[in-house]
């Protein structure tokens, strides 16, 4: 029985009223956090890009509240934190303004080595109480290759990043050697910092209203209430045994297609994710750990059962996941993780294809499939500076029972703004000549899928290349050029369609007369050289021949659709067709 439901009236943790007041005021401490690292941080992937999540957990690391403005995917790199260190650190050994430092998939709790993660000890009256954390992705760790996680960067297991408010200066120098862009990165810590600071005093300004006492209480009464309404919603899914498979494909695997899948087991308030099956690690990115597999699967079950549930582990008490150790789901050290995010998108696709027989009017179609990456670094002759430029382009969102997909978005556990031309330009040596929609990507349907995005970059300055200076180490002018690495899906496939619609557009590079090819991911681009990249589509949702006359004839004027495909997925000449 839970200890609650013998407590008084006067119990802060049976007044559902405070609960909810503490509730939103914890929310609102992350979204503050979160605001306060974005508006402090120096790189545009933070600052533009808003790269970062910040989080609160208790003092045994259960996550009362994540920042909404987050990436879904960036919980697998905060929910194993605090675990890890408190295995490293005893909890007397532990101070306030302490913070601690950690990326590590495999020693960390992290999913990928650019998320750096720093958390911070919440004290109330003497004791442990809290762990404030954020994370901020260091945009920073160019010319890597994928086969092991020791090509992706400094690997970094729980260390002590500051001691009572002062930062451990040999840990900081010793990350910022590592590191192409220190000036940046060291910019980009200290705005972590800040964030942790900030929900320090916060938590401190509701402990000092509410007493510790009544913020421990209420807090365990929060995750009991999100438990309670996820089982709620999970009993009004059909009980039943659910299966679905995928293909995935990515740049490194260069020919290999792999069989993704899953079976998902209702059984009455909960729900049991079978990843038995899968393919094994593989000799590249795209690997998952386990928190990478957990973060994605509770975001997947949030979005199908209540979209408004808190984000907190009670939503995670009814919910077992099974995969076996070392496949690529699950993967096991030195598995390289850096783009497991492209693995990630597909697991959400296998989790909605799956349940789409249970609760068809809750999933999409298939969305684009990927967190397409471009990657571009070297070294700007102009500003005399090494330079990384890191952005996530969007794609099709999948077609809904009732509303057509989204077009050109981030879409399931990513959640990054795009970098703003006029920012790139600024910053970078790059020139942006063209970004905008592609007609016809989007698949038809009752409702259609969301068209994908089109994005041309051309370089402009040069830099060293990795590996093709001349031998004396001169590195000529003429063996001069950018690193660039593509990470994305669905090259080899479509994003499938539901109930009749049909599958979106796949994605594609295309690089401009002369440049070099893209090999598994990689090229170097000189000067003049252009990379254009091309996200997939999504999925259409319901029979095509049933979406109305006049919604086919907008698409057709607006660009959507042009009148030949219009022709061909709707078998009609409705009105605006002819051109």
């Amino acid at each position: 029985m839970n200890d609650t439901a013998t407590a008084s009236p006067a119990s802060p943790a049976t007044d559902p009223v405070l609960v909810e007041v503490m509730g939103a005021a914890l929310s609102s401490l992350v979204e503050e956090m979160g605001e306060t690292l974005v508006r402090a941080a120096y790189s545009s992937n933070i600052k533009e890009r808003r790269d970062c999540t910040a989080g609160l957990f208790d003092a045994e690391g259960h996550m009362l509240a994540q920042a909404e403005q987050a990436s879904p995917i960036h919980l697998g790199s905060l929910i194993g934190v605090v675990a890890a260190v408190l295995e490293r650190f005893p909890v007397e050994d532990i101070r306030p303004g302490d913070t601690f430092l950690s990326n590590d998939p495999y020693s960390g709790g992290g999913s990928h080595l650019p998320d750096m993660v720093l958390v911070t000890p919440v004290f109330a009256d003497g004791r442990l109480t809290a762990w404030a954390a954020n994370l901020a992705h260091h945009a920073d760790f160019g010319d890597r290759g994928h086969a092991h996680i020791f090509q992706e960067g400094i690997r970094i297991p729980p260390v002590r990043f500051a001691r009572e408010g002062e930062i451990v200066d040999d840990v900081f120098q010793l990350v910022l050697t590592n590191c192409q862009v220190p000036a940046e990165r060291r910019a980009d810590f200290r705005a972590q910092l800040a964030a942790n600071r900030l929900a320090v005093a916060r938590y401190g300004e509701l402990v000092a209203r509410h007493g510790r006492e009544t913020m421990l209480a209420t807090a365990a009464a929060l995750l009991d209430y999100t438990e309670r309404r996820t089982r709620a919603a999970i009993a009004d899914v059909p009980d039943g045994t659910y299966e679905f498979t995928d293909r995935f494909d990515c740049p490194e695997l260069e020919e290999t297609e792999l069989e993704l899948r899953v079976r998902i087991t209702v059984a009455g308030d909960e729900l049991h994710f079978d990843f038995a099956g899968n393919p094994g690690q593989v000799r590249a990115s795209v690997n998952m750990v386990r928190t990478a597999l957990h973060a994605t699967v509770y975001y997947a079950v949030k979005t199908l059962v209540d979209p408004d549930i808190p984000s907190n582990a009670g939503l995670h008490r009814p919910i077992r996941i099974d995969a076996p150790l070392g496949t690529i789901v699950n993967c096991q050290e030195p598995a390289a993780v850096n783009g497991r995010t492209e693995t990630c998108q597909r697991v959400v696709d296998l989790v909605h294809g799956a349940l789409a027989p249970a609760v068809p009017e809750r999933v999409t179609a298939a969305a684009n499939g990927a967190n397409t990456g471009v990657h571009f670094s070297g070294y700007d002759r102009a500003k005399g500076r090494y330079f990384v430029y890191l952005e996530t382009i969007g794609g099709g969102s999948g077609a809904r029972a009732g509303k057509d997909g989204l077009d050109g978005v981030q879409v399931h556990v990513t959640n990054t703004s795009n970098l703003p031309v006029e920012a790139l330009e600024t910053e970078y040596p790059l020139v942006v000549e063209a970004y905008e929609l592609v007609p016809d990507s989007g698949g038809p349907g009752r409702t259609r899928g969301g068209m994908g995005i089109r994005r041309t970059v051309r370089v402009e300055g040069t830099s060293p290349g990795a590996d093709d200076g001349k031998a004396d180490g001169t590195g000529a002018e003429e063996d001069e050029g950018v690193q660039f690495w593509l990470d994305t899906s669905r090259l080899r496939s479509r994003p499938w369609g539901l109930f009749g619609g049909l599958p979106g557009s796949s994605a594609r590079v295309e690089l401009s007369e002369g440049a070099r090819p893209v090999v598994r991911g990689h090229t170097v681009l000189r000067p003049g050289d252009r990379v254009r990249v091309v996200t997939a589509g999504a999925g259409g949702y319901g029979d095509p021949a049933e979406r109305e006359p006049d919604r086919i004839a907008q698409d057709v004027r607006e660009g959507v659709t042009s009148p030949d495909e219009a022709r061909r997925a709707y078998g009609t000449h409705a009105p605006g067709t002819d051109g």
